[in-house]
């Protein structure tokens, strides 16, 4: 079909709107477009290039540690391993402003840190977290931000299911992107914190009486209960530093230790373990089924030539990288009301490479980048998956737990910028360590 190429681009993008809006799911809706794109500007046999193109986009050997970082985390999720997080985190925080609100973001960024999920660390943290502070009396707002927000941390903190697809789709270490979310984990965990003790300091009068102190003695022996999983952070986090396992090798440690603690701790039946892969199973296909079908939209988007016009689009703006950073934050915000993190990353990766890599823009510290504003998408509706994450534990509507977050979701924005301003925070960490070795 003879058409304009500046039109492809927006023309797919009109369809690909308009199949979401139809409610198919987002992998089906993909491969919709997809075919589509192929059938008005692919110039090469659908039946020849699509079965190619989807085997090749998850037939790559990286992708094999996502299955397995996802099953761990639902290990910890159905075994009280994750419920010990609370118990011993808890008498830490009764000092700072804030006290217990505080055990929602270290519990989220410890919990992530074993994970690599959103939504499992959202669901883990708030499954403990959200009774008790109800319990004890905390402002419900300020509790539900909090976990919502926290919850992305398991985007951020290594190991990190998006990391992963990220690292495949541009073709970059995962190694070297692990390491470059360690420092933004932590800043992002120290924002939050910092937030929380600000609303609590300003709002004392919603806050609940302060609590008898706990003795030095009993905090220490509260401490034995993070053991386990601190153990279980360091085998996984350690060997892929380290250099001693790949991503892959290290999750299966992380796999054999998860499943071992629980076994130890008494707390692994076979309900649970079976619980724990079926869903493990159903995520790693839906993840598999979105990164197939958008590998295939990215080849038909190679066939029509789009990366190529849009970036010489772009390129007529003349577009600083700060401008091109700004124009690109606003495209993940509007397209975070409409998917998830995984298709936004695999949808859009094969279009804005071209872009970024003539900016100059490092592809370690994009990935990061990238990362964050995914993790703002997860707390902005309609889609934000946090959202009906939390949702789910406390009842209340979409919109009420969208306005719990919302000083959060600046705070997120605020992260994003020190990113840009300060890009060390996220390339310092791997620059140095793979320059030692």
């Amino acid at each position: 079909m003879n058409i304009d190429p500046v039109l492809y681009s927006p023309l797919l993008a009109a369809v690909l709107l308009l199949v979401l809006a139809s409610g198919l799911w987002v992998a089906a809706s993909l491969l919709a477009v997809a075919l589509v794109g192929m059938v008005l500007f692919g110039n090469a046999p659908t039946e020849l290039v699509m079965p190619s193109a989807l085997w090749g986009s998850v037939s790559g050997w990286t992708l094999t540690a996502l299955p397995l970082f996802v099953w761990m985390g639902e290990i910890l999720f159905r075994t009280r391993l994750a419920g010990d997080l609370f118990n011993g985190l808890a008498p830490w925080t009764t000092r700072l402003p804030g006290r217990l609100v505080h055990v929602n973001v270290i519990g989220c960024g410890i919990f992530a840190a074993v994970s690599g999920s959103s939504a499992a660390t959202a669901a883990t943290v708030g499954q403990m977290s959200l009774p008790e502070l109800k319990r004890r009396g905390y402002d419900e707002p300020i509790s539900i931000g909090s976990l919502a927000a926290s919850g992305t941390l398991g985007l951020l903190i290594p190991p990190s299911i998006i990391m992963i697809v990220y690292g495949v789709s541009a073709n970059v270490s995962i190694a070297r992107l692990f390491l470059a979310g360690v420092l933004p984990g932590l800043m992002m965990m120290a924002l939050f914190m910092g937030y929380i003790a600000l609303w609590a300091l300003f709002n004392r009068d919603r806050m609940p009486p302060p609590e008898p102190a706990v003795p030095l003695v009993e905090k220490i022996r509260r401490l034995r209960l993070l053991l386990p999983t601190v153990l279980l952070i360091a085998l996984v986090i350690g060997a892929i530093y380290t250099g001693i396992a790949t991503a892959t090798e290290a999750a299966t440690l992380g796999v054999a230790g998860s499943l071992a603690l629980a076994f130890f701790s008494g707390s692994l039946s076979w309900a649970n373990f079976r619980e724990s892969l079926d869903g493990a199973t159903r995520t790693t296909c839906m993840i598999g089924f979105i990164i197939a079908a958008a590998g295939f939209l990215s080849v038909v988007m190679g066939y029509a030539g789009i990366p190529r016009q849009l970036a010489q689009w772009i390129g007529t703006f003349q577009l600083s990288p700060y401008g091109l950073i700004l124009a690109l934050t606003l495209l993940y915000l509007v397209l975070g009301c409409f998917l998830d993190g995984i298709s936004m990353v695999v949808l859009t990766t094969a279009v804005i490479m071209p872009m970024v890599e003539a900016a100059h823009i490092d592809l370690i510290w994009f990935g990061i980048f990238i990362v964050l504003v995914v993790e703002i998408a997860q707390i902005t509706p309609p889609v934000g998956f946090n959202l009906f994450v939390v949702q789910g534990l406390t009842g209340h509507n979409i919109l009420y737990v969208a306005r719990a977050v919302l000083p959060f979701f600046l705070v997120l924005c605020l992260g994003v910028l020190l990113i840009t301003l300060y890009p060390d925070i996220a390339t310092w960490l791997p620059r140095t360590m793979f320059s030692a070795r």
